[in-house]
């Protein structure tokens, strides 16, 4: 027999995901107001806008995907290093080539789009498959 695409772990698997872009659709507009009022009020140059920017939104994208998303009652700190652990490697790879690319011409804001596309995908399955591998769905209140 065939498994369906419909199956309870599936659908569930999917709800994740659209909670998760949702979220992170949320981390993603504080993101971009923040990196353009620093880059085109204040001036910064792309870099500095962009780690503020990238620091703020990451921590709003955590607190409600552990919250809502993975509903994980997973010990904090702990995850939070796992995340760290995360933008401790992404962050600068993505510093560098963001500074690269719009030193070279690059669109600003193209670079920061494809940026945040990236981040996206690779902080999802991140997060799902490591993060809160084991404790997904812990913070859920059984009602009997």
């Amino acid at each position: 027999m065939e498994k369906s695409i419909f199956t309870k772990g599936n659908n569930q698997n999917l709800i994740q995901l659209v909670k998760f872009v949702g979220f992170s659709i949320s981390a993603g507009i504080i993101q971009v107001i923040t990196f353009t009022l620093l880059f085109e009020l204040t001036h910064f140059p792309y870099w500095p806008a962009y780690l503020i920017a990238l620091t703020l939104s990451v921590l709003w994208n955590f607190t409600l995907n552990r919250k809502f998303t993975f509903k994980s009652a997973n010990n904090i700190p702990i995850a939070m290093l796992k995340v760290t652990l995360f933008y401790s490697i992404f962050t600068p790879l993505s510093t560098w080539w963001g500074h690269a690319l719009t030193e070279i011409g690059w669109n600003e804001y193209f670079v920061l789009f494809i940026t945040m596309i990236s981040n996206l995908l690779t902080e999802f399955l991140y997060t799902k498959y490591y993060v809160y591998k084991n404790s997904i769905y812990t913070a859920i209140k059984y009602v009997r």
